[in-house]
């Protein structure tokens, strides 16, 4: 089992998921992707900025968020919005858990982060910044989340 998991649900943009994945690798973790998605996995700029990474990272595809839930081996999911009732820092992360990011336009639909009262997590920032961009909250998070569980890469420090 990875030590980590991070889905990105309905993702559009495939440099971003190509960041991600190379996060990934970097964590050891797994890449979820929810569909749909706004490009093909073939695509070249996908792997591009994957570069040459993209053939250690382990991913999988599934159709939608039950199909996600089927498949995903916990139930430990954090969901990471804008409406979180916590920093991302103050959550109590284990080794298995899962990572959740919504889409790059719209984040994570309602529906969902309703149903994650406890486990909604927010990356503070100044008002003046919406939002971060997608790759760099996974890598955040992602790096907080092995740093707590004690899963860093060997090197990486504590």
């Amino acid at each position: 089992m990875s030590s980590l998991h991070v889905v990105l649900y309905q993702p559009e943009i495939p440099y971003n998921t190509g960041s991600v994945g190379r996060t990934c690798v970097a964590l050891g973790a797994k890449l979820w992707l929810v569909r749909p998605l706004g490009f093909q996995v073939d695509d070249r700029q996908l792997r591009r900025a994957g570069l040459d990474y993209w053939q250690h990272l382990e991913w999988e595809v599934v159709d939608d968020w039950e199909d996600l839930l089927q498949k995903l081996p916990t139930d430990r999911l954090w969901l990471f919005t804008k409406h979180g009732d916590r920093g991302f820092y103050e959550a109590d992360y284990a080794a298995g858990d899962a990572l959740v990011f919504g889409s790059e336009s719209s984040g994570l639909p309602p529906s969902l982060i309703q149903q994650a009262e406890g486990r909604r997590l927010r990356i503070p920032t100044l008002p003046e910044v919406r939002s971060l961009n997608l790759s760099v909250s996974v890598a955040l998070a992602g790096y907080e989340a092995c740093r707590q569980a004690g899963t860093l890469p060997p090197g990486a420090g504590a």
